[in-house]
């Protein structure tokens, strides 16, 4: 129905007219060649060879074309089987009951094989569409969750929406920026006021006419907004998963924006808000996520091995991060209290580092990095657990500052007592005035803590530790060409003396 829909809106009604009177043309001639075949050329085939014929062709055609042309066809050859097959010869009579029970056994056989036919055409077509949406919905949660400026995903939104469901143009109203954002061309006539009415009703709205579909926006009991596509057929079911997905994300952008307003207030000396807002933030953000995972796998919508696997892999990497974040703050407030009491020990500096590299595996996943090391057997006297959570932050802060598939580059040198420590990444890097803050605990760089999402805790909890062991931790960065992080720690003079 919705293909038959999508090829009106495309070719328009008489084009289809014109398909359908070819079909059924085409089933007229199929009988009509099989009545001369057998009439003319083999006049002394058996009737039941005959009806067999009739009927091979009549199931072929409601497997191609559906119930209506095998219906007709069904009708014709029962017509001709009585005309030019059965006795008496050019008439529509017959004198023979067993001539009756084969023709009106061949008409059921037609009817029945060929409304089973047309249903399993309709249910492989429903299962294909089913499918196809499916993998569109997963598509478009997918570029939502990958989305790295939330602050612009209103602009976005609609242009996915054209992309991903091929839609000839798609409109987004936020409810309280009484804003619109369009992609493609807007339709002829079309009133945005419908827009702003459709937020404030509770059902989706399909003008199959005019070819637009409406649904509004909600999060929890709260209207968001609406949007709108048009010129790509949608069901009821789609438009409320997409729905469901933007709204996830426009409320992962509201908390974008929170976290903005409660930067401006760790500026003004409320460090204690900004850390519980900050957290919150990085609680919300992955906890919208798992959300939207967690429903599309509840809801059933028969996805794949692989969809379900990559769903599971979202969930599992977001709790990861929530259990990151919580790490974080146990850290720095263990660490400002003075409570942290190392045990350090002797460790190979490649042993630190491939541990490290473990902890951030899905960092190596999205990214290459690169290992350097002058001396991997040089020992160092650290607190191995404490010791690798500094690489820990520093490739994870590498990871967030990066351009997209740059690598990061992990390099050691030896100094007098200490091994140096180099974790450098090629990002957008670091202006001068904020480099003797940028290890200040929740500083973020002014013009990338909208793009990037974090508390800002990382490096200050990578320096306390440094200090701990008594190394020390500095930046170098240049603007545009990306940044070098270098940190120190004491040489096991004993094992090396001993080596």
């Amino acid at each position: 129905m919705l293909r038959a829909l999508r090829a009106t809106l495309e070719w328009g009604v008489p084009k289809l007219l014109v398909q359908k009177f070819a079909r059924y043309f085409a089933g007229l001639s199929a009988i009509v060649l099989i009545t001369v075949f057998f009439h003319r050329d083999f006049p002394s085939a058996r009737t039941s060879t005959i009806i067999l014929a009739y009927l091979l062709a009549v199931l072929v055609t409601s497997a191609v074309w559906g119930l209506g042309v095998s219906v007709f066809m069904s009708v014709l050859a029962v017509l001709c089987v009585d005309y030019y097959f059965l006795p008496p010869v050019g008439t529509f009579n017959i004198n023979d009951p067993q001539d009756w029970v084969a023709l009106i056994s061949f008409l059921i056989t037609a009817l029945i094989g060929s409304d089973l036919s047309a249903r399993a055409r309709r249910q492989a077509q429903e299962a294909d569409r089913r499918r196809l949406e499916v993998n569109r919905l997963y598509e478009f949660s997918q570029h939502l969750l990958n989305a790295r400026n939330p602050l612009e995903l209103p602009d976005q939104i609609p242009a996915q929406i054209v992309h991903i469901f091929l839609a000839d143009s798609a409109a987004l109203y936020i409810l309280d920026k009484r804003v619109t954002y369009w992609s493609g061309n807007k339709p002829n006539g079309f009133d945005e006021t419908t827009l702003e009415a459709i937020a404030s009703g509770a059902d989706c709205e399909i003008d199959l006419r005019g070819g637009s579909w409406f649904c509004p926006i909600r999060l929890g009991g709260n209207a968001i907004g609406s949007f709108g596509v048009f010129g790509a057929p949608l069901s009821k079911g789609t438009l409320v998963a997409i729905a469901t997905l933007i709204a996830s994300a426009i409320d992962r952008a509201q908390a974008f924006d929170r976290l903005a307003r409660a930067e401006a207030a760790r500026e003004s000396g409320q460090l204690k808000s900004v850390l519980l807002d900050a957290i919150a933030h990085d609680f919300k953000t992955p906890l919208t996520s798992i959300k939207a995972a967690a429903t599309s796998l509840l809801e059933d919508l028969r996805f794949n091995k692989r969809q379900r696997g990559e769903l599971l892999i979202v969930i599992d990497e977001e709790c990861d991060r929530i259990n990151r974040v919580i790490g974080q703050a146990i850290e720095m407030a263990r660490l400002d209290a003075g409570q942290v009491n190392l045990q350090p020990a002797s460790h190979r500096v490649s042993e630190l580092i491939s541990a490290a590299l473990q902890d951030c595996d899905a960092v190596g996943k999205a990214r290459t990095i690169r290992t350097e090391l002058s001396q991997p057997n040089a020992r160092i006297l650290c607190d191995f657990g404490w010791a690798r959570k500094i690489l820990d932050h520093l490739i994870q802060n590498a990871d967030l500052y990066s351009f997209p598939g740059e690598p990061i580059t992990v390099s050691t040198e030896e100094k007098p007592g200490f091994i140096v420590f180099h974790v450098a990444d090629l990002g957008p890097g670091i202006e001068k005035e904020e480099l003797a803050q940028i290890f200040g605990k929740f500083f973020r760089g002014r013009s990338q803590r909208h793009r990037v999402p974090g508390t800002g805790m990382g490096l200050s909890v990578a320096k306390a530790i440094v200090e701990a062991h008594g190394g020390s931790i500095e930046v170098a960065s240049e603007v545009g060409r990306g940044s070098v992080f270098t940190f120190t720690l004491p040489i096991d003079e004993m094992k090396e003396a001993l080596l």
